[in-house]
């Protein structure tokens, strides 16, 4: 274990200020526009922040016409009322003076750089003649849809299905795909942690004090200063996480499954496991631990360069603080190509100690149907999801659909980055178009030689964002979407423990000649001849389909913006299930131990938690247990190159916002002393850093907090086009750097690489 301290390292990260280019020759972009005071909609509007995706509750309101203030929304608690500096920033995306109001078309080469100006007609007509030509020619299978996942993915897919496409992509298989395919497999559903209650947590790189998730950041926060929890993190960089931790072990990158496996081994050797837990909801145990014997702290020490003393001490005091343990699954960790492997060997920790459905541990979330029959009443309104008859169905399969060992992910946001061979190689047959909304796989994809060729290849792209990202360069047609400040979406679903429900709502009214995304869609597929299937009027009109037609309960959401019902419920916490069944007179009779432990089920093929799948088995021979697999990463000449997240950005999405920009415009390589002193590399020297696939030229940041072997680089810097001119050349552009390669199983685009660097 290395103890620093933070400050001594992280001085020169790469915070500088950012080139504030307040005007702008662009076509389409609010310089254009003669600036007018903000017309608010209300005193005080509860809506949902957009600066990333945990999309926080908020609560705005305009300051004098020229401003608007951002805080949290206080009735949603465990968020505490607050936002992050993203959160606060929102607003400088209104008036930004290079954000998008007009509909754009290309009239130079792709690429180029040269725009203008058309109407809305003019741009839903340039998409049905292109569109409906390319379907009409190699039919709607050869058009790709790709979509940030969140509030306004519902809606694109909508088009796309109405359009007749299968294929149909968000970020999962760039970002948090592998923990979503590890969860299901293993419990059929997504968990949420109670960071808050723990009192021991294993951390694998989720860096909650940098990429922010505020309910879950405060709740970490809380355990460690109030609940005296200790954190021990696992992490080749000493990270805010990691500075925050009781412990940080610089583990080698990509072997996080060794540790999770061989503190698995302890856990079992020792007879520490909770087998009454294990015997009534886990299935698959027996070859589990069979193969888990072989995984010893000393075979762990020589794969990871922790030390076997300290994989068995962490194991004996992770068991002792039983259920009230968490190993924390992560989000966007080190990566490796056994992802799969490596999220199932985390979780399983969690069912070894037993803590599903415990305080402190890990749970199912408690959506209103299913809380409504424990409490044996209508506690909360049960969302509806208004359907449309006759939807086309897709002749063709999914691109990324050829492989069986993927069949959890086409259902789970797909493999993004299939993209690219179907549109170069035409396999498995030939992708000609490319519609986007607030996607960037310029930044966020791998390869971006590889990406630039698929968008070159392409016949007709469209992007729908916010600003000209660098993927939107290429396009033929940018579509300008309100920001999320000026715009009304669904009831969308928050519960937890208990039900709860939020809702976007505008704070301002429209600024330019933009439209919230449900809307260029509903309208272009109108234009298109498919207006069939999208039977209603407006979002309001939604919203209250959603709601039953529920007027009082649709006006209670809007009032609050964040809306949460009944009790806490945790199905094995005694406590908890008293108060419920106190709270609900007619709710479901407990067991004899007080709780609901007999109506804990898992929606997997066996009913169970399980531990080895014949499922996974079936169309992954060899992957049904889990176990080791040794990956290569790099070669023995390179380091190893990893990235993550920084506190003030989000991915490749927020590097060109004004004030995001001022705080941090460049991103320094992370180099360990040693490693520079062989090289001749100082803290500010211009670097050359060079892999498989592309070349990057930035700055040096010595410090202690790396390993010798490894370089770091926040992502999302270094966009290469001219129209983001805060962002454009600023920093070290990660994905140009990575390899495209897909991991087994979960299709994860991987983000480990080796490299070589030398100064310039």
């Amino acid at each position: 274990m290395i103890e620093l301290n933070r400050r001594n390292f992280l001085k020169g990260v790469g915070a500088g200020g950012a080139t504030c280019a307040l005007a702008s020759t662009l076509p389409g972009t609010l310089a254009a526009l003669e600036r007018e005071p903000l017309k608010a909609v209300g005193e005080d509007v509860a809506s949902i922040c957009e600066m990333c995706s945990t999309r926080c509750p908020i609560s705005a309101r305009v300051l004098n016409g020229k401003n608007v203030f951002i805080g949290g929304n206080k009735e949603s608690k465990s968020f505490g009322g607050k936002v992050c500096a993203r959160g606060a920033s929102g607003h400088s995306l209104l008036y930004d003076p290079q954000r998008l109001v007009k509909p754009l078309k290309r009239i130079g080469e792709r690429g180029e750089g040269k725009w203008a100006e058309i109407s809305w007609q003019e741009a839903y007509q340039m998409m049905a003649e292109n569109l409906n030509r390319i379907k009409a020619e190699s039919g709607p299978e050869a058009v790709a849809f790709s979509s940030k996942k969140g509030s306004l993915s519902g809606h694109f897919f909508h088009f796309a299905k109405a359009f007749g496409s299968p294929n149909t992509f968000t970020h999962g298989s760039l970002c948090p795909g592998a923990y979503v395919i590890a969860s299901k497999t293993m419990f059929g559903t997504k968990l949420k942690r109670d960071l808050a209650n723990a009192k021991y947590i294993l951390n694998f790189g989720h860096n909650l004090y940098e990429g922010i998730n505020m309910s879950e950041t405060r709740n970490l926060m809380k355990a460690q200063t109030q609940g005296g929890a200790k954190l021990v993190v696992f992490e080749p960089r000493f990270s805010i996480v990691a500075d925050k931790a009781d412990e940080w072990h610089a583990i080698r990158p990509g072997t996080d499954v060794a540790i999770a496996l061989a503190l698995a081994n302890v856990i079992i050797n020792e007879d520490l496991h909770d087998k009454a837990f294990i015997k009534q909801y886990v299935e698959g145990f027996d070859e589990y631990a069979k193969e888990v014997s072989q995984y010893t702290p000393e075979w762990a020490e020589a794969i990871t360069d922790i030390s076997a003393k300290d994989i068995r001490r962490i194991a004996l005091e992770f068991a002792a603080q039983a259920p009230k343990a968490i190993a924390d699954y992560g989000h966007r960790a080190t990566y490796t190509p056994e992802e799969f492997e490596m999220r199932r060997a985390i979780f399983a920790l969690n069912v070894l100690v037993g803590n599903i459905e415990r305080k402190g541990g890990l749970y199912l979330g408690k959506k209103a149907k299913t809380y409504n029959k424990f409490a044996g009443e209508t506690v909360a309104p049960v969302l509806a999801k208004p359907g449309v008859k006759g939807m086309p169905k897709p002749s063709a399969p999914r691109i990324d659909q050829s492989d069986k060992q993927y069949t959890m992910v086409w259902k789970n946001g797909g493999i993004y980055q299939s993209v690219l061979e179907a549109a170069l190689e035409k396999k498995p047959y030939p992708i000609k178009g490319w519609v986007m909304c607030r996607t960037n796989p310029m930044q966020t994809m791998t390869d971006r030689a590889k990406v630039l060729a698929s968008l070159q290849k392409m016949e007709f792209i469209v992007c729908c964002d916010v600003y000209v990202s660098e993927t939107a360069a290429y396009a033929d047609l940018i579509l300008p979407e309100s920001t999320y400040l000026e715009r009304d979406e669904e009831i969308a679903d928050k519960s937890g423990k208990s039900p709860a429900y939020y809702v976007r709502q505008r704070v301002v009214e429209t600024i330019g000649d933009t439209k919230p995304s449900w809307m260029i869609f509903k309208e272009a597929a109108e234009a298109m001849g498919l207006g069939e299937f999208y039977p209603w009027e407006n979002m309001e009109t939604l919203q209250f389909a959603q709601l039953n037609r529920d007027a009082k309960a649709l006006s209670n959401i809007k009032e609050k913006g964040f809306v949460s019902y009944g009790k806490p419920l945790l199905l094995r916490e005694p406590e908890m299930v008293k108060a419920f069944t106190d709270q609900y007179p007619n709710a479901k009779p407990v067991d004899a131990d007080g709780t609901y432990s007999s109506q804990l089920k898992f929606k997997t093929p066996t009913g169970k938690i399980e531990l080895s799948s014949a499922k996974v088995e079936s169309f992954a021979p060899g992957r049904g247990v889990i176990r080791y697999r040794p990956a290569v990463l790099k070669q023995k000449d390179e380091l190893y190159f990893i990235q993550g997240k920084v506190s003030v950005h989000t991915n490749g999405a927020t590097h060109n916002v004004p004030m995001l920009a001022n705080l941090m415009s460049d991103n320094g390589l992370w180099i360990h002393p040693v490693t520079a002193g062989k090289l001749g590399i100082q803290t500010g020297d211009t670097i050359r850093i060079t892999s498989s696939v592309g070349s990057e030229v930035g700055s040096a940041l010595v410090t202690p907090g790396i390993r010798q072997d490894t370089v770091f680089a926040y992502m999302g810097f270094g966009s290469k086009n001219k129209e983001l001119s805060r962002a454009t050349g600023k920093g070290i552009h990660c994905g140009n750097l990575l390899p495209d390669k897909t991991a087994p199983v979960v299709g994860m685009n991987l983000h480990t690489t080796g490299v070589t660097i030398e100064k310039v």
